[in-house]
C-alpha cells in the first residue's frame, strides 16, 4: 500500500477544517525513533485531533471515536475509490480487502459463519517442526526462523496443501504455489500475519509470569492475541475518503478529502481504554477496531497461528526467555512490528543442567 499526496488535496484551505495550529507530521524526522510513537500519538490526540499532514497528503484522525466512525460510517469510502468493505474495511487488521470479506448487500441472506481455518492439524505440525529446529540452540531469532515461516505454512494449508514441506522449496517458490491455488487474497499474502505474530510473541515474552499462565491456560492466548492487535496493530494507517462533509473532533472534514486513520493512536486512546499503553490480556473490553472483519479467513488464520505457534514454542522451549541484553523494538510507518526477536531457547539453564521435559507433542501424521 502506497500513500501519495493528491494533486489538489481536498479541503486543505477550508476554514471549517482548521483545528488551530498545524499538528506534527507522522513523517517528521525522528518520529520513528519513539518505539511506539507514544509522544506523537498523544500530541495528536490531545492537541490536534484533526490536522492536515502535507507530507502524507491526508487529514489525520487519531482519536478512537473518530477512527471508528471513519471505518464504519457510510459517509466514508475506500481510498482512492470505493473498494474496501465498510464495517471492517481493508486493509485493516489482517484483512487485505478480499471480495469474500465485503459486507453483504442490504436484504441479502446472512453469510454462513466461517469455520476455523482448514488444515489446522497440518498447521499445528508445522509450528512444532519450526519450534524444534531452534530448541537446541544457544540463541535464535524468532522473526526470520519462526514468524516468517509459520504464516507461510498457514497459507499453504489454507490453500489445501495438507503437509507443506517448508524445507525443500524457497519462500518464493512456496508463495508461487499459494498464488496458483484457490486461496483468497487475504490468506495468500502473509506479511501482515508475520508482523502481527512477531508483535504477539514480543508482548508475551516480555512478561515471563504471563508466559507461564498462558502455558497452563491456553484459553488466555486468544485474549493476548486480541490485546496485541489493539495495542500494537500491524497496520498503522488505514486510508479513507469522505463522500460528504463529516464533523469530527476538532472540525469538519470536507467532501472528497483523503483521511488517514491512525490505528496505533486510536488503540491507545485513554478515553476508550483504561491504562491504554499497558499490555493486558485480561482487558474486559479490548474492542475489535483493529482485528478486521470477523468472517475474514486471514483473521481466523492469524489467531490460529498465534495459538498453535505459542503452544509449540512453550512445549519445545518451556524456559524460553530473551537473549541477554535484548529488548524488542518495533519499526515501520504503514505496518509496524519488531524485526528481530533474539531469544535463549532454554533461558537460564537449571542448576542440574537438565532441561524441562516436553509435556505434549502433536501426533505424527
Amino acid at each position: 500500500m502506497q500513500i501519495g499526496p493528491p494533486a489538489e488535496p481536498a479541503g486543505t484551505d477550508s476554514p471549517r477544517t482548521q483545528a488551530g495550529t498545524a499538528g506534527p507530521s507522522i513523517l517528521t524526522p525522528g518520529a520513528d525513533q519513539d518505539p511506539y510513537r507514544l509522544r506523537l500519538y498523544r500530541t495528536l490526540r490531545e492537541d490536534h485531533p484533526l490536522t492536515y499532514d502535507r507530507g502524507l497528503g491526508a487529514w489525520l484522525l487519531s482519536r478512537y471515536a473518530d477512527v471508528a466512525a471513519a471505518l464504519t460510517d457510510p459517509r466514508f469510502a475506500g481510498y482512492p475509490h470505493e473498494g474496501a468493505p465498510r464495517g471492517g474495511p481493508a486493509p485493516l487488521g489482517l484483512c487485505l480487502g478480499s471480495l469474500d470479506c465485503a459486507p453483504l448487500p442490504r436484504g441479502a441472506r446472512h453469510r454462513p459463519a466461517v469455520q476455523p481455518a482448514r488444515g489446522s492439524e497440518a498447521l499445528e505440525r508445522t509450528a512444532y517442526v519450526l519450534a524444534r529446529r531452534i530448541a537446541d540452540r544457544e540463541q535464535a531469532d524468532l522473526v526470520p526462523e519462526f514468524c516468517h515461516w509459520l504464516p507461510l505454512g498457514g497459507a499453504l494449508t489454507a490453500a489445501g496443501l495438507r503437509h507443506p514441506d517448508l524445507t525443500r522449496l524457497s519462500r518464493a517458490d512456496l508463495h508461487l504455489r499459494i498464488a496458483r491455488s484457490s486461496a483468497t487474497t487475504c490468506t495468500v499474502h502473509t506479511a501482515l500475519r508475520e508482523t502481527a505474530l512477531a508483535s504477539f510473541l514480543a508482548n508475551v515474552l516480555d512478561e515471563p509470569c504471563l508466559l507461564e499462565v498462558l502455558g497452563t491456560d491456553p484459553d488466555l492466548i486468544v485474549g493476548a492475541w486480541t490485546e496485541t492487535l489493539r495495542r500494537d496493530p500491524p497496520v498503522q494507517i488505514v486510508l479513507r475518503r469522505t463522500l460528504t462533509d463529516v464533523p469530527v473532533s476538532g472540525g469538519t472534514l470536507p467532501a472528497g478529502a483523503a483521511v488517514a486513520c491512525l490505528m496505533g493512536a486510536a488503540g491507545r486512546d485513554p478515553d476508550r481504554f483504561a491504562a491504554p499503553d499497558r499490555f493486558d490480556p485480561f482487558r474486559p473490553d479490548p474492542g475489535h477496531l483493529t482485528t478486521g472483519p470477523a468472517h475474514c479467513p486471514a483473521v481466523l488464520l492469524g489467531r490460529l497461528e498465534a495459538e498453535q505457534g505459542l503452544h509449540a514454542l512453550l512445549d519445545a522451549m518451556p524456559l524460553i526467555r530473551w537473549a541477554e541484553g535484548f529488548r524488542p523494538t518495533a519499526t515501520g510507518l504503514l505496518t509496524r512490528g519488531p524485526r528481530t526477536l533474539l531469544v535463549r531457547p532454554y533461558g537460564a539453564m537449571p542448576p542440574d543442567g537438565r532441561r524441562t521435559a516436553r509435556t505434549h507433542r502433536p501426533p505424527d501424521r
